[in-house]
């Protein structure tokens, strides 16, 4: 049965060619390092010339705090998150300036990142509600280690987490709905593919490191080891990327 288009991938050879161009177009100060795509990497989708994204994950939750695994799970932010999610909207303002005005606001469906971008909305005087959902910008699925710290997942089932730390992309954890970051850039790459405007996307960590992959910002290696900032704006224009 043929794909469907957005799950499509070049040959191999033109994959890694691909990617090594637009790494040499990246703007990295003395950085030495050859290509790091040699052997694989995700292609890159050209976005449409002149277009940004504000990409901001979402405050922190009670589980983010003990370090817990939240994935799809529905946890809400806690005082914390509340906070940064008003503090993050100056940093937008800031950053993003009358291009704000033009902007698509698209958050993913679950509780955190929907109470993110209706406090941000709201401290920048904008109607809290007026934004899109996308369940394709949905945390990556860690199937049953859901809900468990690093800890607990290497106790209880440390052939798995020595298997992820092998090969943190493309493990998939176990359980029925357990995605590898390669799935995860499958699901993601076609929303942002629909992107037409500059765009505010309000999601998750796991997103935020696909979506530097699918662009051509960073290699599949170094993607899955990548801190993604909680508070933080995270700016992907068509030369660079920076925190913001």
């Amino acid at each position: 049965m043929p794909r469907a288009p957005h799950q499509r991938t070049a040959a191999p050879g033109k994959q890694c060619a691909d990617a090594c161009n637009a790494w040499s177009n990246l703007e990295r100060d003395n950085d030495p390092r050859p290509c790091p795509f040699r052997t694989s990497a995700a292609p890159r989708h050209e976005r449409p010339a002149r277009m940004t994204v504000y990409f901001i994950r979402h405050g922190q939750t009670d589980w983010n705090a003990e370090g817990r695994l939240q994935g799809q799970r529905d946890v809400p932010l806690n005082a914390t998150g509340l906070g940064q999610a008003e503090s993050v909207a100056e940093r937008l303002k800031a950053v993003a300036g009358a291009s704000l005005a033009e902007a698509a606001f698209v958050a993913s469906p679950l509780t955190r990142t929907r109470q993110t971008m209706e406090v941000l909305r709201a401290s920048l005087d904008l109607a809290p509600k007026a934004y899109a959902v996308d369940t394709r910008l949905m945390e990556i699925n860690f199937g049953t280690w859901e809900g468990s710290t690093w800890a607990e997942i290497r106790r209880r089932d440390s052939r798995g987490a020595l298997a992820r730390d092998r090969d943190r992309w493309g493990y998939r954890p176990p359980g029925e709905h357990g995605e590898s970051y390669a799935m995860l850039v499958d699901r993601v790459r076609p929303a942002i593919a629909d992107l037409q405007r500059p765009a505010v996307i309000v999601a998750h960590g796991g997103v935020a490191r696909a979506i530097l992959v699918i662009l051509g910002y960073t290699s599949i290696r170094e993607a899955p080891r990548m801190g993604i900032r909680q508070g933080s704006v995270l700016v992907l224009d068509q030369s660079r990327w920076r925190w913001a």
